[in-house]
């Protein structure tokens, strides 16, 4: 991972290289010169005004030959050696960029831009234990935004080759907040993540690997892997240790409702039914299985029992926005553009990214007449649906259908 040094950054240390060279010279000018020695004095300037100039331009071999005899010339100026440590690491030379930032802090240890590099460098070199003080120094600190980002990823390197997961997790959720959209980010902090994932169900098997945790550990992961058949003997293994364990009739419902998708047989949903029903006779509460038993209610042709279902679900529900859409199809169905629109509004306020909301209330529109009303909400739902086509394009395997089947423009739409 590597995480260059930016262009302002070089050039707000090379500024600093003149300003010590005059008081340098201002030095040896009140002592007797030599000619040698204003010789060199003006060669240092001249080397000076070059190295600054390439570094503008981004030459940096040009700045490395420059800043080179420079520091030939003038071994005591930090800044020199600051510089040097810059260009370096700019080229890929990252030993001996290490090296230039140490001398530097020997003769200037006020240098804070030469710690945060210093501590860069010592991580791109493996040397996780001398980074991690200055990494974490600059990444708690009030450095630039810049700064503080390029710390972080190399803290989620340090810290992981350190085994400190925990630390790793941290950083990684500081981050993501702090940087929401980074592509880079997004993708470190997402194997942060599921490394400790990973770990912590290590941990668990290697602890206890016949506790019912582990168990239902194992019957999400299959899954998760549509092994289904499998999943299905672990779920009903954890039942028969805990025969009223909550949500795992859930999780079984799921399993067969997937089956069904795939193989299309009736009886994978009755099974899905049974589950769900099993479910809500441990758990009243689950609003989940509750939603789910509506659907297939819609789905197998009993629409007023889906409608009674999906309204007693939203009276202790009142936040569930998937039931809001449900709901919403049936009374269209049924002709009743003027009660499904408020749901239609209810759920979209909840999720302004659903695309079968938008494309349900563009008919719901039409229906009650409200053309204008319906090319808005069919521009909203060609959006949301050319965004999601993409995701589901890129992200393929990683792509999850979340806790609940989502509504699905259908036949009826």
């Amino acid at each position: 991972m590597r995480l260059p040094i930016g262009i302002l950054a070089l050039a707000l240390l090379s500024a600093s290289i003149l300003s010590s060279l005059d008081s340098l010279n201002a030095q040896q000018a009140a002592k007797v010169q030599t000619g040698s020695s204003a010789q060199a004095g003006e060669l240092s300037q001249r080397l000076s005004a070059e190295a600054q100039a390439d570094l503008g331009s981004g030459n940096f071999a040009g700045a490395e030959t420059a800043l080179v005899k420079l520091s030939s010339l003038n071994p005591g100026v930090a800044e020199i050696q600051a510089n040097l440590g810059a260009v370096y690491f700019q080229e890929g030379k990252i030993r001996a960029a290490a090296d230039s930032l140490r001398k530097a802090l020997r003769l200037k240890p006020t240098l804070t831009k030469s710690k945060t590099l210093l501590a860069i460098c010592l991580a791109e070199l493996g040397e996780s234990k001398q980074a991690l003080l200055g990494l974490e120094a600059c990444f708690h600190s009030n450095a630039d935004a810049e700064s503080k980002r390029r710390c972080g990823l190399e803290l989620l390197r340090v810290y992981s080759a350190m085994h400190r997961d925990a630390q790793a997790v941290a950083t990684a959720l500081a981050l993501n907040s702090a940087y929401p959209d980074d592509s880079e980010i997004l993708y470190q902090t997402g194997r942060i993540y599921g490394n400790f994932a990973f770990l912590t169900m290590e941990k668990l098997r290697d602890k206890d690997p016949n506790s019912i945790w582990m168990l239902q550990a194992s019957a999400e992961a299959a899954e998760s892997q549509e092994n289904y058949d499998e999943a299905i003997g672990r779920y009903d293994a954890v039942l028969r240790i805990e025969p009223r364990r909550p949500g795992v009739h859930y999780r079984m419902g799921r399993v067969y409702l997937a089956r069904f998708e795939g193989a299309r047989e009736e009886k994978e949903r009755g099974l899905a039914a049974e589950q769900f029903r099993a479910e809500l006779g441990i758990d009243p509460d689950n609003g989940n299985a509750a939603y789910e038993l509506a659907q297939i209610e819609h789905d197998t042709g009993n629409v007023d029992q889906a409608r009674q279902d999906f309204e007693a679900l939203l009276m202790v529900r009142p936040d569930f926005e998937q039931a809001f859409v449900g709901l919403a199809g049936i009374l269209i169905e049924m002709r009743k553009p003027e009660l499904a629109v408020p749901r239609l509004q209810r759920a979209i306020a909840i999720d302004p990214n659903d695309e079968v909301a938008w494309y349900r209330m563009a008919r719901a529109l039409h229906m009650a007449g409200d053309l204008e009303g319906q090319k808005k909400a069919l521009v909203q739902f060609e959006r949301l649906h050319k965004l999601q086509s993409g995701k589901q394009e890129h992200l393929g395997a990683f792509s999850s259908a979340g806790e609940v089947t989502p509504q699905q423009v259908g036949p009826n739409d």
